[in-house]
């Protein structure tokens, strides 16, 4: 059996990395993956003084170039934490990197590669998206055929 889990690093998915890595001890797993998908886009607001309110700023090639270095940093720091999860539990997970949409590039990728299993939080980072775009989870959910989804709340 193989198992894909899916994470952007918030609350939702580390509490379905958990739940992930206690179904895989407690059966005969392959294979796990742990995906995450970058929409390719980057944050170029900036802060006003009270550190919330999204100005629009005049960015350097340099700063630009440091916010690209930031957001590879970040995606790799959330695939680490998410293999962390499974190492505690003596599972070998392998790190999968990918960029698209994340609910059509997961949905390819677990069909490409045979995946039995995809298991992924109710809830990402969507906020406002997930309202306009629908959640990755239910479009996941609705467009799997050949394997079962587990979403965790």
């Amino acid at each position: 059996m193989k198992m894909l889990v899916c994470t952007d690093g918030s609350e939702h998915c580390k509490r379905a990395l958990d739940k992930a890595s206690k179904i895989a001890e407690g059966i005969n797993i392959d294979e796990v993956a742990v995906i995450h998908v970058d929409e390719g886009r980057l944050d170029l607001t900036a802060y006003g003084r009270d550190g919330k309110t999204p100005t629009v700023s005049v960015l350097n090639n340099k700063s630009i170039d440091a916010r690209i270095k930031e957001d590879q940093e970040k995606r790799e720091r959330i695939l680490q934490e998410a293999l962390k999860i499974f190492e505690q539990n003596n599972i070998k997970a392998r790190p999968i990197y990918k960029k698209g949409h994340p609910s059509t590039t997961i949905m390819r990728f677990a069909s490409e590669e045979g995946f039995d299993v995809i298991v992924m939080g109710s809830r990402g980072l969507s906020g406002l998206k997930k309202i306009m775009l629908g959640s990755v989870s239910n479009a996941v959910v609705q467009e799997a055929k050949d394997c079962t989804v587990i979403v965790v709340k």
